[in-house]
């Protein structure tokens, strides 16, 4: 077949042809720099998590029949204007679940043993000061997680593992009895290092402010690897000038990149650009999901199962392979 023939995928954010070409096969063509000719001709388009998807970009590319995006939020994808063109959003869930569960913990350790202030002690000379900065322990420790799906999940064994006792919230997770807590309220009255790990909608945003700050015990450590417009910074960084929160982790800010808040500068605070769900393996495992998706929409033409859908609004399709 004349390659010119064969359907056209396009990387936008970047996207490596290293990983996602192989996927993709000698049956369609990658661009990994596309060109504007190359979107309007392009069927197919992988494209990475911040990368905005708006209108301007579907207006952009009228033969797309499939977008695959890493990761699983879709808060930067106009669905509006997929639903409107039948187009299948694909996301990757579980492809960066284990990094992002590390990532969350190596938070908790540093604030925890606080590796940000004594790193400084003993860089400039102050040995003598190493009693100012007391150490804390994680044994026997209450860790807090909201949101019990895949990351949330792979937190608590973790948490296990370090002698953690865990609680979970989350009303729309199947969770054990045993770590349940009743009430968003009751776990945040409970627990000495507090997690987050779901997704940003209505209900979600700023779901942690100043009241549900004031129902924490005092001390209390605070990570967010999840959607930065969850927390109020705010009403943080108050509570960390009052010692009400003992430390804040930060891997995700709103909006991304972040304009410079003063909850920046605090020494108990610990933050990394949206970064602890792109290790080494998990970037592979979701721009290789992200390929599959796309490879089995344009081969397979699977689409077409998507005219049995009654209400077709917000086409969202989960590839699960790589979490089986």
């Amino acid at each position: 077949m004349n390659s010119n023939a064969l359907p056209k995928v396009v990387g936008l954010g970047p996207v490596s042809s290293e990983i996602v070409a192989p996927v993709l096969g000698d049956q369609l063509i990658y661009i990994e720099n596309p060109t504007s000719d190359d979107l309007l001709v392009a069927q197919g388009a992988i494209v990475r998590a911040a990368f905005k998807f708006d209108k301007s970009v579907f207006d952009s590319m009228p033969n797309l029949k499939v977008i695959a995006r890493t990761g699983v939020g879709t808060e930067l994808v106009d669905l509006d204007a997929a639903s409107e063109r039948g187009i299948p959003v694909v996301t990757t869930p579980g492809s960066n679940s284990m990094a992002v569960a590390e990532g969350a913990f190596a938070h908790i350790l540093h604030l925890t043993k606080r590796l940000g202030p004594l790193t400084k002690l003993v860089a400039n000379g102050n040995w003598n000061e190493r009693t100012s900065y007391p150490v804390g322990d994680l044994a026997e420790q209450t860790l807090g997680i909201i949101g019990y799906g895949r990351i949330g999940v792979r937190v608590s064994a973790i948490a296990t593992s370090f002698g953690m006792k865990v609680i979970a919230f989350d009303p729309y997770a199947n969770i054990v009895p045993e770590i349940k807590a009743s009430s968003l309220t009751d776990l945040l009255s409970k627990a000495n290092v507090i997690t987050l790990h779901l997704p940003l909608s209505e209900e979600t945003r700023g779901m942690i402010g100043e009241e549900q700050i004031s129902q924490m015990k005092d001390g209390v450590i605070l990570v967010n690897c999840s959607r930065g417009a969850l927390i109020d910074l705010d009403a943080a960084f108050a509570a960390l000038v009052s010692g009400k929160i003992g430390g804040v982790g930060l891997d995700v800010f709103d909006p991304e990149p972040p304009e410079h808040h003063v909850l920046f500068d605090h020494e108990n605070v610990v933050l990394t650009p949206h970064v602890m769900g792109l290790s080494k393996q998990a970037t592979f495992a979701t721009l290789t999901m992200a390929a599959q998706g796309v490879r089995d929409l344009l081969t397979l033409n699977i689409e077409k199962s998507f005219e049995a859908i009654p209400n077709p609004k917000n086409i969202k399709i989960q590839n699960d392979r790589s979490n089986k």
